[in-house]
């Protein structure tokens, strides 16, 4: 999103705030509608690495008008955006310890609120394969043309710390090689 705000440009301000957010596991693991069947980041406990997120604040003056932005800027039901309300201590998340992560965080700022993108990994669901690196570069190598295109930038414009198991074997390994003929690390550390 750091790269690709669309819709929520117009209702946030200022710009971002680079990696002072809470720490998440995040792995590419959501095949993504959106990106063309490319993976996408998601807070995967089970296969992510821990990451820190990123901060833009909201213009909203209420916190169930910036959820509702993040769900249409996401494409994703409302029941998949997590939050954390300081004020009165509210909150919605996929998995409990994520509400208490971002509840501690808040008490450190200034921030009234939190919000995230709170949905999991639908990879198994979309490929019939529980998702590890091979599987996933599989999928990736599978992709058409301007899909793999869209993958590849996908990984490229997301945030240099946000460093997953499956950004490290894309690049250390050259994957897209197979695809798209050699290419080195350097394109990915443009």
């Amino acid at each position: 999103m750091l790269w690709d705000l669309e819709s929520l440009a117009i209702n946030v301000r200022g710009g971002w705030h680079m990696y002072v957010g809470p720490y998440f596991p995040l792995e590419f693991s959501l095949v993504s509608k959106k990106r063309l069947g490319a993976l996408a980041l998601v807070v995967d406990e089970e296969n992510g690495a821990q990451c820190p997120t990123c901060v833009i604040e909201s213009a909203r003056h209420h916190l169930s008008d910036a959820i509702s932005d993040l769900a249409r800027r996401e494409r994703a039901p409302l029941e998949t955006i997590g939050f954390f309300d300081r004020s009165n201590g509210d909150n919605r998340a996929a998995n409990p310890n994520r509400a208490e992560i971002v509840g501690k965080w808040l008490a450190l700022t200034n921030y009234d609120s939190a919000i995230w993108t709170d949905g999991a990994s639908n990879f198994l669901r979309v490929t019939g394969r529980p998702f590890s690196l091979s599987s996933a570069r599989e999928h990736l190598i599978a992709l058409d043309t301007r899909s793999t295109q869209e993958a590849q930038r996908y990984l490229r414009n997301a945030p240099k710390r946000v460093d997953t198991p499956l950004r490290r074997a894309s690049v250390d390994t050259n994957w897209w090689s197979a695809r798209t003929g050699s290419q080195s690390a350097e394109y990915w550390n443009q």
